[in-house]
C-alpha cells in the first residue's frame, strides 16, 4: 500500500460520516496535546533553550527552501524505501528519541505505546535511556520493526556497557550516542515550574532495572527511591571526549552513531574514529539558544560524512519537511515533538496518525512534484527561497 492511501482512507471514510479524531496539521495538534498534559511534562516536552530562538529557527528554517516541480515523469508510484546500516526500511522517517515519553500518555506507559506505533507503521523508534519501562519491554513490542537505543552515557563505563550489552540482547539494531546532554541547557519553561522529571524519580526504569546500577545501592531501590534519584544524578552527566571514541567503539558491534554533529569537522574526526552513522541534530533546540538551525548545518555534514549516512532531525513537522531534509542529503529523518503530541492524545493511535500524515503528506508531495524516488531528492531539487 502507498503512503499516499492514507488520505483515500480518510476520504472514503468520511462518505460514511466518519471523520478523523485528531487534526492534520502538528499547528492544530500541539494546542490540543499541551492541553491534556499536566504543566510539568507540557514544560519539558514543547520547551526549549533560552528564549527558545534556535527551537523556533529549526521550524522556520525549513520555509528558507523550496522543491522545485518536475514535469512529465510519471511518478504514479513512488518508492520510499531506503538502505540504513544493511536494513532495507519501507520509508526514511522514523521516531527520535524523547525522554519524558513514557510521560506522555494517559496511562503512563508512552515508551511502550511508541514501541507499538512502530510495529504497526513500520517506523523505527530511538528509544530514550530515560524511560518508565525497561528497554526489553519496549523492544518486545516492536514487532517486526526494527528500533535503535539512544544512550546518555553514564561516567560509569561499567554501566554504560551494561546499558549497552543489554540493548544488543533485547534486539536493538544500533546505538545512537547522544553528545549535547551531559548537562542540561537553560530551559527557561522547566524552571518557572521547578521541575526536572529524573530527579522526581520518572523515567528511571533503564537503571533501576540495570544488575551494575543495583549493585551500585545500598538498599534495592523500590525500598530507596531517594537513593535511585541521588545515584543517578552523581552518575548521569559525561562530558565525553574524543579519547572515549575509541572505547564506545570497542564495547559493541552494533551500528555505532554519533548524535548532537552540526560542524563537517566533527562529522570527518567522527567518521575517521570509525563511527557507523552521523546524527545531526542540535536536540530541537532544547539544549542550547543562539545556534544556527539544524537544517543549515546539514549539507557541510553529509558532505563531510562521506559515505557513512546521515540522520537529520531537529525542527521536522511535516512530511514537506521529511522531503526537503531527503534533499539536503538527510538518508533518515526523524520527527520528534509530533508524534508526542499525537501519543498525549490518543496513545498509539495518536502516533500511527501522526506517522501516517506526515508519510502521506512527503508521497504526495513527491508524486506532485515529480521526484518518483529518493535518488530523485537531491540538493538541485531545492532553491533557495530566501
Amino acid at each position: 500500500m502507498a503512503f499516499a492511501d492514507y488520505q483515500n482512507e480518510i476520504y472514503f471514510d468520511g462518505l460514511r460520516g466518519v471523520v478523523p479524531r485528531l487534526p492534520m496539521t502538528c499547528a492544530e495538534l500541539e494546542p490540543l496535546a499541551l492541553a491534556a498534559m499536566p504543566p510539568s511534562v507540557r514544560s519539558y516536552v514543547a520547551g526549549g533553550a533560552g528564549d527558545e530562538h534556535t527551537q523556533r529557527a529549526n521550524v522556520s528554517a525549513f520555509e528558507q527552501w523550496g522543491l522545485v516541480p518536475r514535469m512529465l515523469v510519471g511518478a504514479k508510484e513512488r518508492d520510499l524505501s531506503v538502505d540504513l546500516f544493511g536494513m532495507r526500511l519501507p520509508s526514511p522517517l522514523f521516531m527520535a528519541p524523547v525522554g519524558v515519553l513514557g510521560l506522555c500518555a494517559q496511562d503512563g506507559h508512552g515508551d511502550l505505546a511508541t514501541a507499538r506505533a512502530a510495529a504497526r507503521t513500520g517506523v523505527p523508534m530511538v528509544a530514550s535511556t530515560l524511560t518508565v519501562d525497561p528497554m526489553e519491554q519496549v523492544a518486545g513490542e516492536f514487532g517486526d520493526t526494527p528500533g535503535f537505543f539512544q544512550l546518555y552515557t553514564p561516567t560509569d563505563r561499567e554501566l554504560a556497557e551494561s546499558l549497552v550489552h543489554r540493548a544488543e540482547r533485547a534486539g536493538f539494531k544500533g546505538i545512537v550516542v547522544t553528545l549535547d546532554t551531559w548537562i542540561t541547557g537553560w530551559r527557561p519553561r522547566d524552571l518557572a515550574v521547578s521541575n526536572f522529571p529524573q530527579l522526581r524519580g520518572h523515567c528511571l526504569a533503564n537503571y533501576t532495572s540495570d544488575p551494575v546500577f543495583r549493585a551500585r545501592l545500598a538498599k534495592s531501590p523500590e525500598d530507596d527511591p531517594a537513593a535511585v534519584v541521588m545515584l543517578w544524578a552523581q552518575i548521569f552527566g559525561n562530558p565525553l571526549t574524543w579519547d572515549d571514541l575509541p572505547w564506545l567503539r570497542s564495547i559493541t558491534d552494533l551500528p555505532l552513531i554519533l548524535k548532537g554533529i552540526c560542524h563537517p569537522d566533527d562529522a570527518r574526526r567522527a567518521k575517521d574514529a570509525g563511527v557507523d552513522g552521523i546524527y545531526c541534530s542540535n536536540h530541537g533546540g532544547r539544549q542550547a539558544n543562539g545556534g544556527l538551525p539544524a537544517l543549515h548545518c546539514l549539507p557541510s555534514v553529509v558532505e563531510a560524512a562521506g559515505d557513512l549516512p546521515v540522520l537529520f532531525d531537529s525542527g521536522v513537522r511535516s512530511g514537506t519537511d521529511v522531503v526537503k531534509a531527503l534533499a539536503l542529503g538527510a538518508r533518515a529523518v526523524g520527527v520528534g515533538r509530533p508524534y508526542a503530541y499525537g501519543l498525549a492524545l490518543d496513545g498509539t493511535h495518536g502516533i500511527v496518525h501522526v506517522l501516517r500524515t506526515l508519510l502521506a503528506e512527503a508521497d504526495l508531495l513527491m508524486a506532485v512534484d515529480g521526484y518518483p524516488t529518493l535518488a530523485d531528492l537531491t540538493p538541485d531539487a531545492l532553491h533557495r527561497t530566501r
